[in-house]
């Protein structure tokens, strides 16, 4: 009997102090209208990339986005201390020999590929180890190429085996297993993400504040007056609502058939924590904002994921002392109350929260005194069978 799928969603109230955390092509922070109000607005390719970054890091298994392979295994093929114009001619036939008709490339520029690939970065490895177990074949075909005559069509045809190439291509890694890879060229290296993550959004209104500075010249000439360089900047402060959603089926799915659950378990955890505790980069030298979350909601559903931004169409007002955390955190609790309501808690498996205050907070489930705590026990909740739960 097919088991429907097994989400864990993680609701987050961070307070983000003057930042500059995503930028638009005008150099200032991103903002969205949302309730007729405009917000401070964080892509989720912005928060991805760093939560990535960090589950490789701990892991020790790193990933490469990259158009360049070619170009990189041409490299190594030269430190390797292979001429020139048969490096070239190798790592031209990573994108040749792929597929047929081969991979689309810019062949001007080192056979670049058009499409960004999304791969192991040792994968580069792999394929310098190809080139070499095919050497000979290489220097035939790259020989039988140059004798060509300028009048016929030059193109190299396709030496390495096709196989071969689309089985380091297509390999995985952890956060490919996480975030999922779009491979058109090579489908059966396209991996459905097991991820979902929203754009962040301030839960109230906030507009960009200017911010004018002016850079002092250490070396003034005579008469010299003023500064050497002023400019205004752009900042956005405000407490965020940051939503993702894991598909445990999925993720099981995505790692294969046989991968015991405490690999599923622990890899799950590891994403929650990063999710939890990850910043973007936008302008971190000089606004320095590593504030953490000030609330962290979990809930663990079967069937479908349940996002709590519509809590904020409204804005959430600021206290009468000050602040909008205490009001965004009320907000959150009376939504998960209504969703409750509305949907029932037939197919929630669990649910808890953490953060700042410790009270309890209504209507979140169980209280955790750590975010470590809470992902521990999300983790272990979402690969808890229904039955057991």
């Amino acid at each position: 009997m097919h088991q429907p799928a097994r989400f864990l969603d993680l609701h987050i109230l961070h307070p983000v102090t003057a930042a500059n955390l995503n930028r638009d092509e005008n150099n200032e922070p991103k903002t969205i209208a949302f309730g007729n109000a405009v917000r401070a607005f964080i892509s989720s390719y912005a928060w991805k990339r760093p939560i990535r970054l960090e589950v490789e890091q701990e892991l020790g298994e790193h990933a490469a986005r990259t158009r360049m392979m070619p170009l990189v295994v041409a490299q190594k093929l030269r430190e390797a201390q292979w001429p020139d114009d048969l490096a070239a001619f190798a790592s031209a036939q990573i994108v040749l020999s792929a597929k047929q008709n081969g991979l689309q490339h810019n062949e001007k520029e080192g056979y670049r590929t058009q499409a960004m690939l999304y791969m192991p970065q040792d994968v580069a490895d792999g394929l310098v180890t190809l080139c070499e177990k095919n050497r000979a074949e290489l220097e035939d075909a790259l020989a039988e190429h140059n004798e060509k005559p300028k009048s016929k069509s030059r193109k190299p045809h396709a030496v390495l085996p096709a196989k071969e190439i689309a089985a380091q291509l297509t390999r995985r890694t952890a956060s490919i297993n996480l975030f999922g890879r779009m491979l058109a060229e090579l489908p059966s290296g396209h991996v459905e993400a097991a991820v979902q993550m929203a754009p962040a959004f301030t839960v109230h209104r906030s507009d960009p504040q200017p911010d004018f500075f002016t850079t002092v010249e250490d070396w003034p000439q005579p008469g010299d007056r003023g500064s050497a360089h002023m400019e205004t900047a752009f900042l956005t402060a405000g407490v965020l609502y940051r939503f993702a959603t894991v598909n445990i089926t999925e993720l099981q799915s995505n790692l294969g058939s046989g991968i015991p659950t405490d690999t599923v378990k622990a890899l799950t955890e590891l994403f929650v924590w990063h999710f939890i505790t990850s910043m973007p980069g936008g302008k971190k030298t000089s606004t320095a904002p590593h504030t953490i979350p000030d609330l962290v909601y979990y809930a663990v559903r079967d069937r479908r994921s349940i996002s709590y931004g519509a809590a904020f169409e409204q804005p959430v007002k600021a206290a009468p002392s000050g602040g909008y955390t205490a009001p965004a955190r009320q907000a959150l609790a009376d939504y998960a109350a209504t969703v409750n309501r509305l949907v029932g808690t037939r197919r929630r498996i669990a649910h808890g929260h953490a953060g700042t205050t410790v009270m309890p907070a209504e209507h979140l489930g169980t209280h955790h005194l750590s975010f470590d705590d809470l992902a521990t026990a999300c983790a272990t909740a979402a690969l808890t069978p229904a039955s057991q739960a």
